[in-house]
C-alpha cells in the first residue's frame, strides 16, 4: 500500500495519538450508540423503507453525544463502530470511502455487510486508479494506466463489492474529480469514453443490491448528453452538492433523471469554501456551524418525489455541508417528513 493511504479499517499509526486525548473506555470495549439517538426512533418510524440516509462515513470523534455514546479514537471507531453506527434510527446506508483510494477484498466487504442489520445499503467509492488519470496505481508506476478499463474495474472494484455486500450493496460510484471540460472535443471524448466504459461493465440490478451511478464535479458535463448515456446503461447520476456543480435542481433537470430508477444524492461541501478549508473551520465535527437551508430543501424535495413514485433514494452526508453530518440528516429527515406526511 502507497504510505499515506489510509486502510479501510483506520489502522493509520497517526491516530494512536486519539488515545491520549481522552478518557477512554476499558480495553475491547466496543463504541456503542448514543442514547439521545435513539430519541430519534419516532422520526424515523415516519420515512420509508426505501429511503437510505446516512453519512459518508463514520469514524470520527467529535460525534460523542450524537452518535457515539463515549470518546473513543479514529481508529477504533474506524475498526469497530460500524455496528452501533447502523443502529442509529435514521442512518440506513454509509459511504464507504477509503475504498477510493485502493481496491478491497471481498472478505473486507462481507466483514462491513456481517455488522449491519437486513435493509441497510452501502454507497461505495470505486477505487480512484480506475477513474482519476492522475492517480497512483497500485499495480506499479510502470504498467497500463487502468483509467476507465472495464476488465480492471470489474475485478478489482466491482465483484468483490457485489459479491461481498450482496444484498446490502447499494450505489458503485465512479466519482469524477472536478476537470474543466469547457472544450468541446474534450467533453465529447469523455462522454465517448464513459459509455464504451459503462457499456462493458457487468449487469447489475440494484433490486438485488448495487447499482452503478457516476458523479461528475464539472458542470460542463451536466447535461442530457450525459444523462442519456447513464439511462442507457443503467446506471443513474449522482447528484451532488459541491461548489464545482450546478443546483442541485439544475443538475435534476439537465440531466433528465430516468424515472424508473434509484435516486442517489449527496450533499458534500458548500459552495462558499473549499474543501481544506472547510475541514479546519468545522472539525471536530460537532454541531452545525453553518446551516445550508436551500440544499436540505432541495434535497428534501428531490427525495419525495422519487419516494412518492415508489423509487429507492438515497442521501448521504458529509462533514463539511454543515459542520456535523448526523446533524445534517436530522434536519434532513424532519424536512422529509413533513412533506411527505402531506
Amino acid at each position: 500500500m502507497p504510505t499515506g493511504t489510509p486502510s479501510l479499517f483506520g489502522d493509520d499509526p497517526e491516530n494512536a495519538l486519539e488515545d491520549a486525548r481522552g478518557v477512554m473506555p476499558p480495553r475491547g470495549t466496543k463504541p456503542s450508540l448514543a442514547s439521545t439517538a435513539l430519541t430519534l426512533s419516532p422520526l424515523a418510524a415516519q420515512l420509508p423503507s426505501t429511503l437510505h440516509l446516512g453519512t459518508s462515513s463514520w469514524s470520527f470523534p467529535g460525534w460523542r453525544g450524537i452518535v457515539w455514546n463515549a470518546h473513543a479514537s479514529e481508529a477504533t471507531l474506524a475498526r469497530d463502530g460500524l455496528r452501533a453506527y447502523s443502529n442509529h434510527p435514521l442512518f440506513r446506508t454509509v459511504g464507504i470511502d477509503k475504498t477510493y483510494y485502493r481496491p478491497v477484498a471481498r472478505e473486507e466487504f462481507a466483514r462491513l455487510a456481517a455488522q449491519v442489520p437486513t435493509g441497510f445499503r452501502f454507497l461505495t467509492k470505486m477505487w480512484r486508479g480506475v477513474i482519476d488519470d492522475d492517480s497512483f496505481s497500485a499495480r506499479g508506476a510502470n504498467t497500463p494506466s487502468a483509467v476507465l478499463d472495464p476488465r480492471i474495474a470489474t475485478i478489482d472494484c466491482i465483484l468483490p463489492a457485489v459479491e461481498g455486500l450482496g444484498a446490502k450493496g447499494g450505489p458503485l460510484l465512479f466519482q469524477f474529480t472536478p476537470t474543466n471540460y469547457s472544450n468541446e472535443r474534450a467533453r465529447r471524448a469523455f462522454i465517448d469514453r464513459l459509455s464504451k466504459f459503462l457499456g462493458a461493465l457487468p449487469t447489475l440490478d440494484a433490486n438485488e443490491g448495487a447499482f452503478y451511478a457516476v458523479e461528475v464535479r464539472d458542470r460542463n458535463l451536466v447535461s442530457t448528453e450525459l444523462g442519456e448515456v447513464l439511462a442507457t446503461h443503467r446506471a443513474v447520476p449522482c447528484l451532488t452538492v459541491h461548489p464545482s456543480t450546478p443546483s442541485l435542481t439544475e443538475q435534476s433537470q439537465a440531466l433528465a433523471l430516468d424515472p424508473t430508477r434509484p435516486l442517489v444524492m449527496r450533499w458534500m461541501l458548500r459552495g462558499n469554501h473549499a474543501y481544506a478549508e472547510a475541514k479546519d473551520l468545522y472539525a471536530p465535527f460537532d454541531k452545525l456551524a453553518e446551516t445550508d437551508d436551500t440544499s436540505r430543501d432541495d434535497l428534501a424535495l428531490l427525495a419525495t418525489a422519487a419516494l412518492q413514485a415508489g423509487l429507492g433514494a438515497w442521501i448521504v452526508v458529509n462533514n463539511k455541508a454543515e459542520g456535523c453530518a448526523p446533524l445534517s440528516v436530522e434536519r434532513i429527515a424532519r424536512c422529509l417528513a413533513q412533506r411527505l406526511e402531506k
